[in-house]
């Protein structure tokens, strides 16, 4: 009697501790991006710095979705985002306030405050929006790529040769035949 009561306290603690540590974020599985929040993502940032990758989409576009299941799951797309960025994901439709070092953005009609800035006031989605180490927009790049494109640009703006020069010298001198 005494080893079945200690067999369902076990069980039973076993299952209290699975499920009582959940955390906003689902954990990614091996092969995925792994999407924060965009709070989480500048509370990190403060501890490690490291460049920000926020995909602006929409619940109703075609193109996000698409990126989603082909470009967003690109070994090789995955795997630089993973080690570089902090990947963050924003419905620019929400409805939750976000705020940001002691500033509070809000939806204050059909698109959120956040995205409406963090697109320079042209929503188009799905837009890919980098940020630097210290949460400084490099910039944002409206509408769908491809994931060999999309490797292209994450290196791109990843290492610094945004600094350096334009995207199309970069292109011919890191890609040259590879792609077109």
């Amino acid at each position: 009697m005494k080893n079945k009561a200690l067999a369902f306290l076990f069980v039973f603690i076993s299952l209290g501790i699975l499920t009582g540590f959940k955390s906003d974020t689902p954990t990614p599985k091996d092969g995925e991006i792994k999407w924060i929040s965009i709070e989480e993502a500048f509370t990190r940032i403060q501890k490690e710095p490291r460049k920000v990758l926020i995909d602006v989409y929409t619940d109703w576009c075609g193109w996000c979705k698409v990126m989603d299941r082909e470009t967003f799951k690109n070994k090789a797309v995955v795997d630089y985002i993973n080690k570089h960025y902090y990947a963050v994901k924003l419905n620019a439709e929400q409805k939750e306030a976000i705020t940001l070092s002691g500033k509070q953005f809000v939806n204050q009609g059909r698109t959120h405050d956040l995205a409406l800035a963090l697109t320079n006031n042209q929503p188009s989605y799905p837009t890919t929006v980098f940020l630097d180490d210290t949460f400084k927009m490099i910039q944002p790049l409206p509408g769908y790529m491809k994931a060999k494109e999309f490797h292209q640009v994450i290196t791109f703006f990843g290492e610094n040769y945004h600094k350096k020069q334009d995207f199309e010298t970069y292109k011919s001198k890191t890609y040259p035949g590879i792609y077109p």
